[in-house]
Protein backbone atom coordinates (compact mmCIF):
# COMPACT_ATOMS: atom_id res chain seq x y z
CA UNK A 1 0.00 0.00 0.00
CA UNK A 2 2.36 2.64 0.99
CA UNK A 3 4.38 2.36 -2.20
CA UNK A 4 1.35 2.39 -4.91
CA UNK A 5 -0.10 5.38 -6.29
CA UNK A 6 -4.07 6.10 -4.40
CA UNK A 7 -7.07 5.46 -6.76
CA UNK A 8 -10.69 6.75 -6.29
CA UNK A 9 -13.62 6.68 -8.14
CA UNK A 10 -15.80 9.04 -8.85
CA UNK A 11 -19.61 8.27 -10.15
CA UNK A 12 -21.23 11.45 -11.62
CA UNK A 13 -22.50 13.96 -14.77
CA UNK A 14 -20.40 15.23 -16.93
CA UNK A 15 -20.29 19.23 -17.24
CA UNK A 16 -18.92 20.86 -20.64
CA UNK A 17 -18.21 23.86 -19.38
CA UNK A 18 -15.19 22.26 -17.28
CA UNK A 19 -16.27 23.79 -13.58
CA UNK A 20 -18.31 20.75 -11.93
CA UNK A 21 -19.00 17.28 -12.25
CA UNK A 22 -16.38 14.56 -13.50
CA UNK A 23 -13.81 17.00 -14.77
CA UNK A 24 -13.79 18.73 -11.26
CA UNK A 25 -13.41 15.51 -9.21
CA UNK A 26 -10.75 14.31 -11.56
CA UNK A 27 -9.08 17.56 -11.31
CA UNK A 28 -9.21 17.40 -7.56
CA UNK A 29 -8.20 13.82 -7.40
CA UNK A 30 -4.94 14.72 -9.71
CA UNK A 31 -3.77 17.63 -7.65
CA UNK A 32 -3.84 15.43 -4.29
CA UNK A 33 -1.51 13.18 -6.93
CA UNK A 34 -4.18 10.07 -6.92
CA UNK A 35 -5.26 8.21 -9.88
CA UNK A 36 -8.70 9.59 -11.05
CA UNK A 37 -11.07 6.85 -12.27
CA UNK A 38 -14.62 7.67 -12.81
CA UNK A 39 -18.27 6.17 -13.60
CA UNK A 40 -20.11 8.83 -16.22
CA UNK A 41 -23.69 9.20 -15.45
CA UNK A 42 -24.94 11.72 -17.43
CA UNK A 43 -24.08 13.92 -20.13
CA UNK A 44 -24.88 17.56 -20.02
CA UNK A 45 -24.73 20.79 -22.50
CA UNK A 46 -23.99 23.15 -19.89
CA UNK A 47 -22.06 26.62 -19.48
CA UNK A 48 -21.42 29.57 -16.97
CA UNK A 49 -25.12 30.36 -17.77
CA UNK A 50 -26.77 27.17 -17.40
CA UNK A 51 -27.82 23.97 -18.10
CA UNK A 52 -28.86 23.67 -22.14
CA UNK A 53 -29.66 19.68 -22.24
CA UNK A 54 -28.74 16.46 -20.66
CA UNK A 55 -28.54 12.50 -21.87
CA UNK A 56 -28.75 10.15 -18.99
CA UNK A 57 -26.56 6.88 -19.73
CA UNK A 58 -28.67 3.78 -19.77
CA UNK A 59 -28.14 2.53 -15.73
CA UNK A 60 -26.77 -0.74 -17.00
CA UNK A 61 -23.65 1.40 -18.51
CA UNK A 62 -23.17 3.16 -15.51
CA UNK A 63 -23.11 -0.08 -13.33
CA UNK A 64 -20.64 -1.85 -15.98
CA UNK A 65 -18.09 1.21 -16.02
CA UNK A 66 -17.92 0.92 -12.17
CA UNK A 67 -17.85 -2.98 -12.46
CA UNK A 68 -14.81 -2.57 -14.98
CA UNK A 69 -13.12 -0.15 -12.37
CA UNK A 70 -13.43 -2.52 -9.51
CA UNK A 71 -12.03 -5.14 -11.12
CA UNK A 72 -8.78 -3.74 -12.10
CA UNK A 73 -8.09 -1.24 -10.38
CA UNK A 74 -7.41 -1.13 -6.28
CA UNK A 75 -9.83 1.91 -5.36
CA UNK A 76 -9.50 3.54 -2.60
CA UNK A 77 -12.22 5.85 -1.64
CA UNK A 78 -15.54 6.36 -4.14
CA UNK A 79 -17.61 9.55 -4.29
CA UNK A 80 -21.00 10.00 -5.97
CA UNK A 81 -22.28 13.21 -7.40
CA UNK A 82 -25.45 13.49 -9.88
CA UNK A 83 -27.21 9.98 -10.08
CA UNK A 84 -30.11 11.82 -12.39
CA UNK A 85 -32.34 8.93 -12.29
CA UNK A 86 -34.39 6.44 -9.44
CA UNK A 87 -32.64 3.51 -11.44
CA UNK A 88 -29.41 4.54 -11.56
CA UNK A 89 -29.17 5.29 -8.10
CA UNK A 90 -30.09 1.98 -7.05
CA UNK A 91 -27.48 0.47 -9.32
CA UNK A 92 -24.82 2.41 -7.66
CA UNK A 93 -25.87 0.89 -5.02
CA UNK A 94 -25.68 -2.32 -5.58
CA UNK A 95 -22.58 -1.79 -7.56
CA UNK A 96 -21.24 -0.36 -4.08
CA UNK A 97 -22.87 -2.93 -1.75
CA UNK A 98 -20.19 -5.41 -0.34
CA UNK A 99 -17.25 -3.59 -0.49
CA UNK A 100 -17.87 -2.46 3.27
CA UNK A 101 -14.37 -1.50 3.52
CA UNK A 102 -14.44 1.44 0.76
CA UNK A 103 -15.01 4.77 1.72
CA UNK A 104 -17.85 6.60 0.34
CA UNK A 105 -18.11 9.82 -0.21
CA UNK A 106 -21.84 11.08 -0.94
CA UNK A 107 -22.59 14.22 -2.72
CA UNK A 108 -26.19 14.70 -3.32
CA UNK A 109 -26.52 17.03 -6.55
CA UNK A 110 -30.44 17.62 -6.37
CA UNK A 111 -29.99 21.09 -8.52
CA UNK A 112 -27.24 22.47 -10.69
CA UNK A 113 -25.83 25.77 -9.47
CA UNK A 114 -28.34 27.82 -11.79
CA UNK A 115 -31.42 25.48 -10.67
CA UNK A 116 -32.05 23.18 -13.16
CA UNK A 117 -33.08 19.65 -11.63
CA UNK A 118 -30.30 17.17 -11.69
CA UNK A 119 -32.62 14.21 -10.09
CA UNK A 120 -35.99 12.81 -10.27
CA UNK A 121 -38.10 12.70 -7.54
CA UNK A 122 -37.94 8.49 -7.03
CA UNK A 123 -34.06 8.90 -6.79
CA UNK A 124 -33.83 11.27 -3.70
CA UNK A 125 -35.78 8.44 -1.91
CA UNK A 126 -33.64 5.67 -3.61
CA UNK A 127 -30.96 7.65 -2.60
CA UNK A 128 -32.06 7.81 1.10
CA UNK A 129 -33.18 3.89 1.28
CA UNK A 130 -30.28 2.51 -0.54
CA UNK A 131 -27.14 4.95 -1.05
CA UNK A 132 -27.02 6.81 2.55
CA UNK A 133 -26.59 3.72 4.58
CA UNK A 134 -23.26 2.98 2.31
CA UNK A 135 -21.61 6.07 3.05
CA UNK A 136 -18.98 7.24 5.12
CA UNK A 137 -19.43 11.41 4.29
CA UNK A 138 -22.94 12.45 3.97
CA UNK A 139 -22.17 16.58 2.50
CA UNK A 140 -25.52 18.20 1.71
CA UNK A 141 -26.02 21.62 1.07
CA UNK A 142 -28.72 23.42 3.25
CA UNK A 143 -31.20 23.19 0.18
CA UNK A 144 -30.67 19.42 -0.30
CA UNK A 145 -30.91 19.02 3.71
CA UNK A 146 -34.08 21.10 3.57
CA UNK A 147 -35.21 18.20 0.66
CA UNK A 148 -34.19 15.15 2.72
CA UNK A 149 -36.02 16.42 5.72
CA UNK A 150 -38.66 18.20 4.79
CA UNK A 151 -37.99 21.20 6.59
CA UNK A 152 -36.41 24.43 6.12
CA UNK A 153 -32.40 24.33 7.20
CA UNK A 154 -31.84 27.58 7.37
CA UNK A 155 -29.51 28.76 10.42
CA UNK A 156 -26.70 27.36 12.29
CA UNK A 157 -28.89 25.61 14.85
CA UNK A 158 -30.94 24.34 12.10
CA UNK A 159 -27.86 22.79 10.62
CA UNK A 160 -26.79 20.90 13.83
CA UNK A 161 -30.32 19.50 14.41
CA UNK A 162 -30.12 18.42 10.60
CA UNK A 163 -26.58 16.54 10.68
CA UNK A 164 -28.07 14.82 13.80
CA UNK A 165 -31.44 13.66 11.56
CA UNK A 166 -29.73 12.61 8.80
CA UNK A 167 -26.94 10.46 10.16
CA UNK A 168 -30.52 8.13 11.19
CA UNK A 169 -30.52 7.88 7.71
CA UNK A 170 -27.09 5.87 8.51
CA UNK A 171 -23.97 7.35 6.78
CA UNK A 172 -21.10 7.04 9.05
CA UNK A 173 -20.81 11.38 9.23
CA UNK A 174 -22.64 14.25 7.87
CA UNK A 175 -21.83 17.37 7.11
CA UNK A 176 -24.30 19.95 6.68
CA UNK A 177 -22.54 22.23 4.62
CA UNK A 178 -23.68 26.37 4.94
CA UNK A 179 -22.42 28.18 2.26
CA UNK A 180 -25.25 29.93 1.93
CA UNK A 181 -26.40 30.99 4.57
CA UNK A 182 -24.60 34.46 4.18
CA UNK A 183 -22.93 36.61 6.18
CA UNK A 184 -19.28 37.18 6.83
CA UNK A 185 -17.98 34.23 7.80
CA UNK A 186 -18.67 30.14 6.29
CA UNK A 187 -19.67 27.64 8.37
CA UNK A 188 -20.02 23.43 8.13
CA UNK A 189 -21.48 21.38 10.73
CA UNK A 190 -20.18 18.17 10.90
CA UNK A 191 -21.37 14.92 12.59
CA UNK A 192 -20.19 11.65 13.23
CA UNK A 193 -22.40 10.36 16.37
CA UNK A 194 -20.01 11.88 18.80
CA UNK A 195 -18.30 14.83 18.22
CA UNK A 196 -20.52 17.61 16.54
CA UNK A 197 -18.18 20.28 15.28
CA UNK A 198 -18.65 23.98 13.88
CA UNK A 199 -15.82 24.60 11.33
CA UNK A 200 -15.88 28.01 10.22
CA UNK A 201 -13.79 30.46 8.31
CA UNK A 202 -13.84 33.42 6.57
CA UNK A 203 -16.29 34.19 3.41
CA UNK A 204 -14.68 34.50 -0.18
CA UNK A 205 -16.53 37.43 -1.78
CA UNK A 206 -16.62 36.46 -5.58
CA UNK A 207 -19.31 35.88 -7.73
CA UNK A 208 -17.84 32.68 -9.39
CA UNK A 209 -17.88 29.69 -7.40
CA UNK A 210 -18.63 27.09 -9.78
CA UNK A 211 -18.11 23.89 -9.18
CA UNK A 212 -17.46 24.28 -5.20
CA UNK A 213 -19.91 21.86 -4.10
CA UNK A 214 -17.85 19.28 -6.10
CA UNK A 215 -14.37 20.68 -4.90
CA UNK A 216 -15.24 19.90 -1.82
CA UNK A 217 -16.64 15.92 -1.77
CA UNK A 218 -14.01 15.07 -4.24
CA UNK A 219 -11.30 17.05 -1.76
CA UNK A 220 -13.18 15.17 0.85
CA UNK A 221 -13.11 11.43 -1.23
CA UNK A 222 -9.30 11.89 -1.75
CA UNK A 223 -8.39 12.67 1.57
CA UNK A 224 -10.43 8.92 2.24
CA UNK A 225 -7.96 7.44 -0.10
CA UNK A 226 -4.61 9.06 1.13
CA UNK A 227 -5.66 7.76 4.72
CA UNK A 228 -7.19 10.52 6.84
CA UNK A 229 -9.96 9.86 8.85
CA UNK A 230 -13.70 11.60 8.29
CA UNK A 231 -13.05 14.81 9.74
CA UNK A 232 -9.57 15.26 8.55
CA UNK A 233 -11.00 14.90 5.41
CA UNK A 234 -13.03 17.28 5.81
CA UNK A 235 -10.86 19.99 7.27
CA UNK A 236 -8.29 19.31 3.62
CA UNK A 237 -11.81 19.67 1.44
CA UNK A 238 -12.53 23.13 3.12
CA UNK A 239 -8.50 24.23 2.42
CA UNK A 240 -9.18 22.99 -1.29
CA UNK A 241 -12.74 25.22 -1.39
CA UNK A 242 -11.24 28.02 0.27
CA UNK A 243 -8.26 27.88 -2.54
CA UNK A 244 -10.45 27.29 -5.45
CA UNK A 245 -12.86 30.09 -4.53
CA UNK A 246 -9.63 32.47 -4.00
CA UNK A 247 -8.15 31.50 -7.34
CA UNK A 248 -12.14 31.38 -9.44
CA UNK A 249 -12.11 32.23 -13.00
CA UNK A 250 -14.52 35.17 -14.46
CA UNK A 251 -15.28 33.25 -17.06
CA UNK A 252 -18.19 33.28 -19.63
CA UNK A 253 -21.40 35.45 -18.81
CA UNK A 254 -22.76 33.51 -15.63
CA UNK A 255 -21.00 32.22 -12.49
CA UNK A 256 -17.49 31.23 -13.30
CA UNK A 257 -15.65 28.09 -12.46
CA UNK A 258 -13.96 28.15 -9.26
CA UNK A 259 -10.20 26.85 -10.18
CA UNK A 260 -8.22 24.86 -7.17
CA UNK A 261 -4.66 25.07 -6.93
CA UNK A 262 -1.78 22.79 -5.41
CA UNK A 263 -2.08 22.41 -1.73
CA UNK A 264 1.26 20.82 -0.15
Amino acid sequence: MAGRRRVALTVAGSDSGGGAGIQADCRIFFLLGIHPTCALTSVTAQNTRGVWDRFDLPPKLVAAQMEAVFSDFPVDAAKTGMLAREETVRVVADALKGRSGLPLVVDPVLRSSTGQELLDPGGLEAMKEELLPLATVFTPNLEEASALLGEEVGNLQAMRNAAAALLELGPRCVVVKGGHLGGGEAADVFYDGRRMEVLSGERIPTPHDHGTGCVFSAGVAGGLALGDDPLQAVKRARSLVRAALLNSLDLGGGRGPVFPVYLP
